[in-house]
């Protein structure tokens, strides 16, 4: 496993507010995106904890006349399910608690993504199965291990968007950013391993 743990704990993990350092990018037809760096406590537990706990399974999907493997493993925690690590229940707390005016809901699923190397990717898409297709929510994401790009573009064309998420780091994607942008997590010639933990509402995917 290619990857170096980080030297110092988020600042959560010093008594310090979650969202201290919180910043917002206003993006076009209502869509917004909130970014923390080292935002995750204990980020370097989390990611041990997420490799060995979680039952990552791998997927498959048809493409034009073949059945393709879907590029990483997954796996998803419904609301009473227990996450494999406390400091993931207390994320999905606070951040149902911070965006609780906005949402006016709890964040209640946990869905894990686990790009094993450069060559594990997922392509142009927008959560809009369930609610999403119509209202605006929000995805709340947790990364933590080697870095990648999350990529976001506007339905029909127009100017990109794009993080390089780090160990620890938390984006939102808010207002109508499922239904009118896409995101993506492009491949890259060497990466090593990195994990997604996606905090949605429920009926979200």
């Amino acid at each position: 496993m290619d990857f170096q743990g980080s030297l110092f704990e988020a600042p959560a993990a010093a008594g310090l507010d979650w969202f201290s350092r919180l910043e917002r990018h206003e993006l076009s037809r209502g869509a917004w995106v909130d970014v923390h760096r080292a935002w995750l406590p204990r980020a370097d537990e989390v990611f041990a904890a997420l490799l060995s706990e979680v039952p990552w399974r791998a997927e498959q999907r048809p493409m034009y006349d073949r059945v393709v493997d879907v590029p990483r493993l997954v796996h998803t925690y419904g609301r009473d399910d227990a996450l494999p690590h406390p400091v993931l229940t207390d994320a999905r707390r606070v951040l149902s608690q911070h965006y609780l005016p906005e949402l006016g809901e709890e964040f209640a699923t946990a869905g894990c993504c686990y790009y094993r190397d450069g060559r594990d990717s997922v392509a142009w898409h927008g959560d809009t199965i369930g609610r999403g297709r119509h209202h605006d929510t929000m995805v709340a994401i947790v990364s933590v291990g080697d870095v990648r790009r999350l990529a976001l573009r506007p339905r029909g064309g127009g100017e990109s968007f794009s993080l390089e998420l780090a160990h620890g780091d938390l984006v939102v994607m808010g207002g109508s950013c499922q239904r009118t942008w896409e995101h993506a997590v492009p491949k890259m010639a060497h990466a090593g391993p990195r994990i997604s933990v996606q905090f949605r509402p429920r009926h979200v995917f």
